[in-house]
């Protein structure tokens, strides 16, 4: 799959495209893809996806922004074995906010979008003026054909980021997954960290989450992939906070593999979340010795829910 960050750059060749969010790529994302790849192989032409980086509700929203439930480098794990030709991840900001419809329109003609699938609740140009309606009528004009797709249901209610969002917070993962198509995970290169894990005997794989927003925080009972052991995936207890007793500071996932002896730096691992333990708000301890006292229970709880 290849990355691309303007039309412009896109090779000269018809294209079938999807466009949108696919923040978290949950079983209505994954409609939208298949529905592209189907019309792609019809006229057998790439599958192209068009995305954001912000998202348009971190723009928008730049004061209190959505938690994101997909960096990019999980998007791109995600999509990169999908079938999908090139991500096409356009900088969203006033100059792309700020174009018309129509402005927005010549661009994918411009860039040789032949079949174009979005969402039924899918809105674009300046002040979201163009719905899915307003782009079926108007495609003719453009030389664009669209397919809309109606909304894809788990439990009687539509799939989407949000219901992905508040049950990943919830610490109910089971709802997740159903919602995903997959477990719920985050990924990342391990980095250098104070090494305060090691020194309390917590060894752990420090994650920088790099978003915004974390859509969950505390600590989870996990599996470990990526860490280059015939065994995998590896059982794990990880927290995903702030660090009060460590000084604070920006969130980081930090991931202590249970009976491991290994080097793991730079390495890119995928923390596959499976239980809350406890939520963020108990990471304040009176003491270092009440804070290690937690951690030995914690491990308790992960292994046992675990299996191991």
């Amino acid at each position: 799959m290849q990355l691309i960050r303007r039309f412009e750059t896109a090779p000269s060749r018809d294209c079938v495209v999807t466009i949108g969010s696919f923040d978290g790529l949950h079983l209505g994302h994954r409609a939208l893809i298949e529905r592209a790849l189907y019309h792609a192989a019809q006229r057998q032409l790439p599958a192209v996806m068009v995305s954001f980086d912000p998202l348009p509700r971190e723009y928008l929203q730049a004061a209190d922004p959505p938690a994101r439930l997909t960096n990019f480098r999980e998007r791109w794990r995600l999509l990169e074995h999908t079938g999908l030709e090139r991500l096409c991840l356009l900088h969203f900001a006033e100059p792309l906010r700020s174009q018309t419809a129509e402005q927005f329109m010549q661009h994918l003609s411009a860039a040789r979008a032949r079949v174009i699938v979005i969402g039924h609740d899918f809105r674009f140009g300046r002040h979201g003026a163009a719905n899915a309606q307003w782009c079926v009528e108007n495609a003719a004009r453009f030389g664009l054909t669209f397919d809309v797709i109606e909304s894809i249901q788990s439990g009687g209610e539509r799939v989407s980021s949000g219901r992905v969002r508040a049950a990943v917070g919830a610490g109910d993962f089971a709802t997740a997954q159903r919602l995903l198509g997959r477990a719920y995970s985050m990924r990342g290169r391990v980095r250098h960290g104070n090494q305060l894990g090691r020194k309390l005997g917590f060894p752990t794989a420090n994650i920088p989450v790099k978003r915004r927003r974390v859509p969950l925080a505390g600590v989870y009972a996990t599996w470990v992939r990526g860490a280059g052991t015939v065994r995998e995936p590896w059982p794990a207890v990880a927290s995903l906070g702030t660090r009060p007793m460590a000084g604070g500071g920006r969130p980081l996932l930090e991931a202590c593999l249970f009976d491991f002896d290994g080097d793991l730096y730079d390495c890119e691992l995928e923390v596959e979340f499976v239980a809350l333990l406890r939520g963020e708000s108990t990471f304040a301890f009176a003491s270092m010795e009440a804070m290690v006292a937690q951690m030995h229970r914690d491990a308790a709880d992960a292994r046992r829910l675990l299996g191991v």
